[in-house]
């Protein structure tokens, strides 16, 4: 061996053991974590499933609804089959006034949506300086919404364009799922529903899909367009990734496709018990479609609020594995220069 290549050897596993030294001394790179409210988020999906629940077996027995009744159901009301014959006398009522408790809740849900989404566009994280800001957008909230702010002219031109944007967005919404649930009535008319009669019903059932699959995803993300500027381009591509690829990155859009993937998977398994010959009056069209829909939803909905739970705990534990991971690199480091 040459004399020479030995202090090139030396020099090598220095600069090798300098920058171990360098990497282990340095401070481990805390990740932001993306915003996940999972307390809200939980406790929101629990009251909107139930709500919904609700609205599909209990608001058409209402009392109001007892008003479009005839007089004939009326009188049987205190037999066991209430329930049944309640929802089943008139399927046209029925899923009347599933649509409407539909379009009530799903502006509740897409508006929670739609702020959490913005939160997470902003850039809100979890940590110390993320909780301060959160707290600080929290009380601007209330006392935004308490009127506690100088009414000046800015003032009165900010809310002015944020009321603007959110009408405008909640607009293009509606009209989304006018469009979609003409575009569902026409496939489900193709996929064997009658043509010469029960057309308003299969209407009402394309516009309880559309309510439950298209709504939230359109005030949330925003309605696509054939624009060429960017945000458009954004928007597009996020709705193909979304339906298209069934491609969810984010817990927003988990909550947003799963119970989408539900409502459409539900209403074509409830048309099945349709074609059985048992002539019971809970298969009058189109009453098990509407119900599938339904309970779809709300299986989507909870599929995605435990998907989306173990992802969150899964990266808090690899979170905390990888500091404490670099915790242990650390600490011989520090040792070392205590004994010398």
């Amino acid at each position: 061996m040459s004399p020479t290549t030995q202090p090139q050897r030396s020099r090598k596993s220095q600069k090798q053991s300098g920058k171990e030294r360098e990497e282990s001394e340095r401070p481990a790179v805390q990740l932001p974590t993306a915003f996940f409210p999972f307390a809200r988020y939980t406790s929101v999906v629990g009251v909107h499933t139930s709500l919904i629940a609700f609205t599909a077996l209990f608001l058409p027995r209402t009392s109001l609804s007892s008003l479009f009744r005839s007089s004939a159901a009326n009188g049987q009301l205190g037999k066991p089959d209430d329930v049944l014959l309640t929802l089943t006398e008139n399927p046209l009522r029925t899923l009347a006034w599933i649509c409407a408790g539909s379009c009530v809740l799903q502006v509740w849900w897409a508006s929670w949506l739609r702020n959490w989404a913005l939160d997470a566009r902003a850039g809100v994280t979890e940590g110390a300086d993320d909780t301060t800001r959160r707290t600080e957008q929290k009380l601007l909230r209330e006392e935004w919404n308490s009127g506690r702010f100088a009414v000046g002219f800015i003032d009165i031109f900010v809310r002015c364009t944020l009321m603007y944007i959110v009408l405008q967005a909640f607009r293009m919404a509606c009209l989304a799922a006018v469009v979609t649930s003409v575009v569902f009535s026409i496939v489900i008319i193709l996929y064997g529903a009658p043509l010469n009669s029960h057309l308003l019903r299969t209407y009402l059932l394309g516009l309880l899909v559309a309510l439950l699959s298209v709504f939230s995803a359109a005030y949330t993300l925003g309605v696509p367009s054939l624009g060429s500027d960017t945000e458009s381009l954004v928007r597009r591509l996020t709705w193909i990734r979304l339906f298209a690829e069934l491609s969810p990155r984010t817990p927003v859009e988990r909550a947003i496709l799963y119970p989408a993937i539900g409502t459409v998977l539900g209403c074509w398994v409830g048309a099945i018990p349709i074609g059985l010959d048992w002539e019971r009056p809970w298969q009058a069209w189109p009453l098990t479609p509407a119900y599938g829909a339904v309970s779809g939803y709300i299986v989507g909905s909870l599929w995605a609020l435990a998907i989306n739970g173990v992802r969150q705990l899964y990266e808090i534990q690899l979170r905390e594995n990888r500091e404490a991971a670099s915790a242990k690199r650390s600490e011989p480091q520090h040792t070392k220069k205590k004994g010398t």
